[in-house]
C-alpha cells in the first residue's frame, strides 16, 4: 500500500495583542501621542483620564477611546486592570507622584520629560520600578526616530572627524501666559525644564559622557520663570555644547555638530517627520571672507534622507512596548535620565540664583 506524503502542518504564531496605554492628562502632548498611535504597530490608546470627565470624553471622542474608559480622575484610570502601561502627560511637578502611583498599581510607565525635577525623585522612580519588576522610561520621542540613530552613527563613525562642538536651539514664542503651567515657577515652569531638556539630552547623547562643567544664564519673565536662557556644557575629550532655549523668542530650532574635519546640520531634530527627515553633511569650510577673496572652497554639502516606518510618537510607544514585554534595552536608560535631570537641576540652581540677585 502506498501512502501519500503529507507535510507537517505549520502553525503561524498569533501576534501578541496590542500594548494598551492609558493616558494621564489631555494636553497638547497627549493629543500628539494619541494621534500618532493610530498608526502604531504594537500599541493602542485604550483609556484616558483628566480632572474633568467632560474633557476626558472629548479627548476620547477625538481618538476613538471607549467612552467607558474616559475617566474624570487619574485614580480611576489606575484602577483599570485591562491596561499594560500608563503614559504620564501631566505638568512637570506631577510626574513623580503619578508615575509612582502608576507603578504601585502594577503598570509600566512612559513619563514625559522632564522625568522629575530633582535627582532624588528620578532615582526613586527607577528603584520603585525595579522592585516591582516593571519598566519606566522618560519620553524623549526624538530618541526613537531613525534620524537620531543615523546622526549618532555618523558622528561615532568619524564622518566629521573628532566632534568638538554641539550647538542646539529649541525656542518658541507664546502669548498665552495666564493659567499656563510653563509660567509658574512653583511647579517647574520655565523654558529650561520645558524645552531646554531636549538640548541638554542631545548634547549628552552626542558627547557620549557627562559634562564636567555646567553653566547657565537667562532672562526672567515677570512671572519669575526663565523665558529665554542659554547653557554651556564642557565635556571631557574636548567637546563643548552651546544651548539656547526659550518661550518668548524665535530661533531656527536646529542641531549643529562641528567636527575637526566637517560638520552636520539637522534641520528638524526634535520632531522629525515620518517622511522627509534628513541631515546635512559638509566638509572643511574656510571662513567666508577667505572664500570671498577667491580662496576656493570645499565640495558642496550633501543631504542624507532618513525615513521612518511610523510617526514619531508611534515609534516611541512601540519601542517602549517591545522593551517592556521582552525585558530588552530601553531607548532612554536609567543612567541617561538621571544624568539629564542632574544637569538640568544644576542649571536651574544657577538660574534661580541669578533671579534672586536681580529681584
Amino acid at each position: 500500500m502506498t501512502t501519500a506524503y503529507r507535510p507537517a502542518l505549520k502553525l503561524t504564531p498569533m501576534p501578541p495583542p496590542p500594548f494598551r496605554y492609558g493616558i494621564l492628562g489631555c494636553g497638547n502632548i497627549a493629543g500628539q501621542f494619541a494621534s500618532d498611535l493610530a498608526d502604531a504597530q504594537d500599541s493602542v490608546v485604550a483609556a484616558v483620564a483628566s480632572r474633568s470627565a467632560d474633557r476626558a470624553r472629548d479627548f476620547g471622542d477625538r481618538f476613538g477611546v471607549d467612552p467607558a474608559r474616559c475617566f474624570g480622575g487619574y485614580a480611576e484610570l489606575l484602577a483599570d486592570d485591562t491596561l499594560d502601561a500608563v503614559y504620564v502627560a501631566l505638568p512637570n511637578h506631577e510626574h513623580h507622584g503619578w508615575s509612582k502611583r502608576a507603578l504601585a498599581a502594577g503598570f509600566h510607565v512612559l513619563c514625559e520629560k522632564p522625568f522629575t525635577l530633582n535627582v532624588a525623585g528620578a532615582e526613586d522612580l527607577f528603584d520603585t520600578a525595579d522592585a516591582a519588576g516593571l519598566r519606566i522610561m522618560e519620553a524623549f520621542m526624538y530618541r526613537c526616530h531613525p534620524l537620531t540613530h543615523a546622526v549618532v552613527d555618523a558622528v561615532r563613525g568619524g564622518v566629521i572627524g573628532r566632534l568638538r562642538l554641539v550647538r542646539a536651539s529649541f525656542c518658541y514664542r507664546t502669548s498665552r501666559i495666564g493659567g499656563n503651567v510653563r509660567f509658574d515657577p512653583a511647579i517647574g515652569g520655565g523654558g529650561l525644564w520645558d524645552i531646554g531638556s531636549y538640548c541638554v539630552s542631545v548634547a549628552r547623547l552626542l558627547a557620549g559622557c557627562e559634562p564636567e562643567a555646567v553653566h547657565a544664564a537667562g532672562h526672567f519673565h515677570d512671572t519669575g520663570v526663565d523665558d529665554v536662557a542659554a547653557g554651556l556644557l564642557n565635556f571631557p575629550h574636548g567637546v563643548t555644547a552651546s544651548l539656547t532655549f526659550g518661550m518668548s523668542v524665535q530661533a531656527d530650532n536646529t542641531l549643529h555638530l562641528g567636527g575637526e574635519d566637517g560638520w552636520i546640520q539637522v534641520p528638524v531634530p526634535w520632531k522629525p517627520p515620518q517622511r522627509g527627515a534628513a541631515y546635512v553633511v559638509g566638509g572643511q569650510t574656510p571662513p567666508k571672507q577667505d572664500l570671498a577673496a577667491g580662496g576656493g572652497g570645499p565640495p558642496g554639502p550633501r543631504t542624507v534622507a532618513v525615513d521612518a516606518d511610523a510617526p514619531l510618537f508611534a515609534l516611541e510607544a512601540d519601542a517602549f512596548a517591545r522593551a517592556a514585554r521582552s525585558g530588552g534595552p530601553l531607548p532612554v536608560t536609567r543612567a541617561d535620565t538621571v544624568g539629564n535631570v542632574r544637569v538640568l537641576a544644576e542649571m536651574a540652581r544657577q538660574l534661580d540664583r541669578q533671579r534672586e540677585r536681580r529681584s
